[in-house]
């Protein structure tokens, strides 16, 4: 995990790998409610298979030539993994669909029904897992290890870390971006986006990227594949420009920001508060996150504030996960936390050489944040450890927005 060396459970790591197939990472979501059968939108139940949410919606959008605002969905789902979750559709019947099975690539089709209301970001439970870890140490000791590791965090919470998803997997340079954005430095947040090739690319994006970081816009838009869809859609608001007025100032590289889909360019920001994230709990984690020490700011199980903190029942409340300590998502508006929590945060922004007021974005103010508090832990359910021939396989639930890599990290015992 990116900005992370801490561990919280003292067991030998099992090694191995993850993601050797997309059939290792099995994904199901649990919506906060199952549609009815009735109303005017139409929810679709998918299995994906090495595709993004993004990339669903924006085909589904285009078969239909409709806008991507009509379609929704509860999260974010893993391009690298076999992933099952619901998807809407508004103000369209079932009948009116074309058979999407046939359309959507890597898309299988489980279930199509209607639902009065629309589903909307966030409206989940959380997630279920089902993980193989391959070619472990040991996979006969190996799942002692990992039952051992699940049953620590069971008591302690799992650490609430920021997975390479929200970073980006191959190329990690969100965050990157987002700290451009932070620092109004535009031009330099669409070239970190664009260019900047990295050796894991394939050849084709990694030349693509190369063309560009030589200026050669034309060249790189030709060269760009199907798949960086929204590299592409950013040059060609630049070579627009150049067209029209034989260069490209700030304004044109707003635009081009602009041009990207909400989700995506909304994430920009929010990776960058994320990494910062990272730092602060990885610190935390040091002394302990399932304790309270003074000066924490403390939520409850449905993340309201908890203003008046009874001394006397903070620890049983902790320890049975009705409150928990919080780290900021860094933001223009966040209160940050008096004590060690406090120091550990300050101590991370002036590192990073960052002013709060920063995030308002004020060149990009709808990409800005105002920043809130979020659980430094969350509550891991439902672990079961199988042997597999050439190492284990674990399944567990975990609440919405948080990563399944914040526990097998601590499994494995390397960051992945």
């Amino acid at each position: 995990m990116l900005n992370v060396n801490t561990f919280i459970t003292d067991t030998i790591g099992t090694g191995g790998n993850i993601r050797q197939s997309n059939e290792d990472f099995f994904v199901d979501e649990v919506p906060l409610q199952l549609p009815t059968g009735e109303g005017p939108n139409t929810w679709m139940h998918i299995e994906k298979n090495g595709r993004t949410t993004l990339d669903v919606v924006l085909d589904i959008a285009r078969a239909l030539h409709i806008s991507r605002k009509r379609t929704g969905f509860a999260g974010m789902k893993d391009r690298s993994a076999i992933t099952r979750q619901w998807l809407c559709i508004s103000n369209i019947t079932p009948e009116e669909l074309p058979d999407f099975n046939e359309i959507l690539h890597n898309v299988r089709i489980l279930e199509i029904t209607q639902n009065q209301k629309k589903l909307r970001m966030g409206q989940l439970k959380g997630n279920k897992f089902k993980i193989n870890i391959r070619n472990t140490n040991d996979p006969s000791n190996d799942k002692k290890s990992a039952e051992e590791v699940l049953e620590s965090l069971g008591i302690t919470g799992v650490p609430n870390y920021y997975g390479y998803q929200r970073f980006g997997e191959v190329r990690s340079t969100t965050h990157l971006v987002g700290k451009c954005l932070v620092e109004g430095d535009i031009k330099k947040a669409v070239d970190t986006y664009i260019g900047n090739p990295n050796e894991d690319e394939h050849n084709q994006p990694y030349e693509a990227r190369k063309l560009y970081d030589e200026g050669k816009l034309e060249d790189a838009y030709n060269m760009m594949p199907k798949s960086m869809r929204y590299e592409k859609s950013m040059i060609k608001e630049l070579m627009i420009s150049q067209d029209k007025h034989g260069e490209i100032v700030e304004k044109d590289y707003i635009r081009a920001i602009e041009s990207l889909p909400k989700p995506l360019k909304r994430m920009f920001v929010n990776a960058y508060e994320s990494y910062l994230f990272n730092k602060i709990v990885n610190e935390r984690a040091k002394i302990g996150i399932n304790k309270y020490y003074d000066g924490d700011i403390i939520i409850d199980h449905e993340e309201h504030w908890v203003h008046q903190i009874n001394k006397d029942t903070i620890e049983e409340d902790i320890n049975t996960f009705k409150l928990n300590p919080t780290a900021p998502l860094l933001g223009s508006k966040v209160p940050l936390a008096e004590g060690k929590q406090g120091e550990i945060e300050r101590k991370v922004i002036k590192d990073e050489n960052i002013i709060k007021e920063s995030f308002a974005c004020p060149k990009t103010p709808k990409l800005g944040s105002n920043g809130v508090r979020r659980s430094i832990r969350f509550k891991i359910e439902d672990t079961h450890v199988e042997q597999l021939d050439d190492g284990i396989s674990v399944e567990f639930f975990i609440p919405k927005g948080c990563y399944a890599t914040a526990v097998l990290r601590e499994i494995m015992k390397k960051n992945v």
